[in-house]
């Protein structure tokens, strides 16, 4: 905005020093050249305020939507949501990590993320939610299925034994781009904390990382990880180490 001002102002300016040259050929009224300059220099400035708060209008108006969806999201989550073994889903601990996917500073995306989709076999996804909430890492499913937050809320509720668990699990189709994922169970382990870009059509970019693809447990690849000494081992170690913590 400060630039538009400055480029306007420059050029009223280029335009009052011309006329003021002609003068001197065409006797023009300098005093009346000036004026007209002040003029649009003044309609310039006016039209540059109202660019300004008109941007901040949207600002305001676009953080309003977005704390209304997230609070209409909660309004339907407590209405009428299906109970697993362990009763009600907590939708409120989903839509929070989701919150912070979308809001998140540098250093805030997981460095242990499990890739997920509600059309593996309900048994095994629900050991994999388990197993990955007890390592620490991250379950991520790309979106609703069919765009119905309640039928995801119902399908996993059906799988997830612990309401605890509900913490561990994140939707997030950025990842799924960062990481080029195409099939799931996908399990990443990456080798430093990093940035998550901004908005939901992005591209983030990612430091070095292992990666493994196939239908193989938590303790599996994080052990995988870690006796290939790759990008990855470190935090898969401590993966595997908060899994032993968790049996005991």
């Amino acid at each position: 905005m400060r630039l538009l001002a400055w480029g306007i102002t420059a050029l009223l300016g280029t335009a009052g020093i011309s006329a003021l040259l002609a003068q001197t050929v065409d006797e023009l009224d300098v005093q009346a050249i000036k004026k007209r300059s002040a003029d649009l220099a003044a309609d310039a400035q006016a039209f540059v305020d109202q660019v300004k708060n008109r941007g901040d209008e949207f600002r305001e108006e676009a953080v309003a939507i977005r704390e209304s969806g997230t609070e209409n999201m909660r309004q339907v989550a407590a209405k009428d949501l299906p109970k697993g073994p362990a009763g009600p889903i907590d939708f409120d601990e989903i839509v929070q990590g989701a919150s912070k996917n979308a809001s998140a500073k540098g250093g805030d995306a997981p460095q242990l993320i499990v890739f997920a989709s509600l059309s593996m076999p309900p048994q095994s996804l629900k050991q994999l939610i388990k197993d990955t909430a007890r390592a620490g890492g991250v379950v991520v499913f790309r979106g609703f299925p069919n765009n119905s937050m309640k039928e995801f809320a119902g399908r996993l509720g059906r799988i997830v034994e612990s309401q605890g668990d509900f913490t561990n699990i994140g939707i997030d189709p950025r990842l799924f781009r960062a990481f080029n994922v195409q099939a799931v169970p996908t399990y990443v382990a990456v080798s430093s904390d990093f940035d998550l870009c901004a908005g939901f059509s992005c591209q983030t970019k990612v430091p070095p990382f292992d990666r493994m693809t196939g239908n193989v447990t938590v303790e599996y690849a994080l052990n995988s990880f870690a006796e290939g000494n790759g990008p990855g081992a470190r935090i898969a170690a401590v993966g595997l180490s908060n899994m032993r913590k968790g049996r005991e």
